[in-house]
């Protein structure tokens, strides 16, 4: 038990773009589990490739950054649709942490909860921080038409 926390990448695979169909009717035939599974148009049933970019475990921190900065104060276990701009701003903070450690707690403070790990600023914060960076990077350097799913879970 404890937090869990994924950043999903997500493709939406249109019908009327050729190459999409191409790659719906791809997965498809790789799971044969779908076949005659459709959709009121009769076209498939793949619409979304997602992808896990991401992972922490008990980044209580993190988690409160997308609470209050993506989830608009809802601590649900959702799943919430992150702008790039938003991982960009939480890249930002992270660093601007790591090089001045005193900010910590004004600029991504702890945050308690059942099985959410500790509150102390230690080498876990710190190292939770760059893994942060890390999935980022990771997950910004993906073109444009994908889009950004957080959501936690404990």
């Amino acid at each position: 038990m404890g937090l869990d926390m994924y950043l999903y990448a997500k493709q939406y695979l249109s019908t009327f773009q050729p190459e999409e169909k191409e790659k719906a009717e791809q997965i498809q035939r790789m799971f044969p589990e779908l076949a005659g599974v459709k959709n009121q148009y009769d076209d498939g049933a793949v619409r979304y490739i997602t992808a896990e970019v991401g992972y922490w475990r008990k980044a209580n921190a993190i988690h409160d950054w997308f609470v209050q900065n993506v989830q608009r104060g809802e601590d649900n276990c959702g799943s919430y649709y992150v702008e790039r701009k938003k991982l960009t701003e939480l890249k930002t903070l992270c660093e601007r942490v790591l090089a001045d450690k005193s900010l910590a707690d004004e600029l991504l403070p702890t945050a308690s909860g059942f099985f959410f790990g500790g509150t102390d600023f230690d080498q876990w914060y710190f190292d939770s921080l760059r893994n942060t960076i890390e999935i980022v990077d990771a997950a910004l350097k993906l073109p444009n038409h994908w889009d950004f799913e957080y959501h936690s879970s404990w």
